[in-house]
């Protein structure tokens, strides 16, 4: 049966998640709150939430995981095209945490193939806009002529990035924005990205599965490292383009 949290009860181990012959890999526990601490909680163990409206709180732990690592980020001869030159054009430019909560608004509203709907629930803007107050989650935003038109979001603490969704309103948009991400986060010695599932977009981009033990004894060195400071700017995607 698949443990229900109240208010004050500790995830299980994520040992306990179901398996891959359940129909439902990676579920782990059920609960009828999201809030920040919880939510924070969650991460430093290799836990996220997933689930529709009208459904209980889902978190999950799956295995295997799919993680980017940020020095096998894959950059394709268009999308480096496109670096060069927006790094040459001042319309263009690479903000971030300038306008988080937007940022995941639009991750929700900008329809995907094969998805109806969404996750980014009114609760999970607020608690995710929560630990965003708290300097532990962020969004890294593509700007063309002071309109935004694509980014993404994740949560970071330590030296470990969790994303969490994208967009884009223009070709790239959101490709540019995960460059300038990578990049950041090379510099700032961060090894993994968490990306939670497998998609083929992901895997284009260089993400690959490792086993959950894998990526859970790299979790628990990387949170407690330092935290990396959260300010750049597109010239960061010349190290991409280099």
């Amino acid at each position: 049966m698949l443990p229900w949290l109240h208010d004050n009860d500790p995830f299980p181990s994520v040992e306990c998640a179901l398996s891959t012959h359940s129909g439902a890999s990676g579920l782990l526990a059920a609960s009828e709150k999201l809030d920040m601490q919880r939510l924070f909680t969650a991460y430093q163990q290799g836990i996220f939430p997933w689930y529709e409206e009208g459904q209980p709180v889902l978190w999950w732990s799956p295995d295997p995981r799919m993680v980017l690592v940020p020095a096998e980020f894959k950059v394709s001869t268009s999308l480096k095209k496109t670096l060069k030159r927006i790094l040459h054009e001042p319309a263009w430019e690479i903000r971030v945490d300038t306008h988080f909560i937007h940022t995941m608004t639009a991750c929700a509203r900008v329809a995907r193939r094969a998805q109806n709907g969404t996750w980014i629930t009114a609760d999970v803007l607020a608690a995710y806009g929560a630990l965003h107050q708290l300097g532990f989650a962020h969004s890294i935003e593509t700007w063309y002529a002071d309109q935004c038109v694509g980014g993404l979001y994740g949560v970071s603490i330590g030296r470990m990035f969790f994303g969490e969704s994208m967009f884009a309103l223009r070709a790239d948009a959101s490709k540019i924005a995960l460059a300038a991400l990578v990049s950041h986060l090379r510099r700032h010695d961060v090894k993994m990205i968490d990306c939670q599932q497998n998609t083929a977009h992901l895997a284009s981009l260089g993400g690959r599965e490792i086993p959950r033990i894998r990526f859970i004894a790299h979790l628990r060195q990387a949170v407690d490292e330092t935290p990396i400071p959260w300010r750049f700017d597109k010239t960061l995607l010349r190290d991409v383009v280099a």
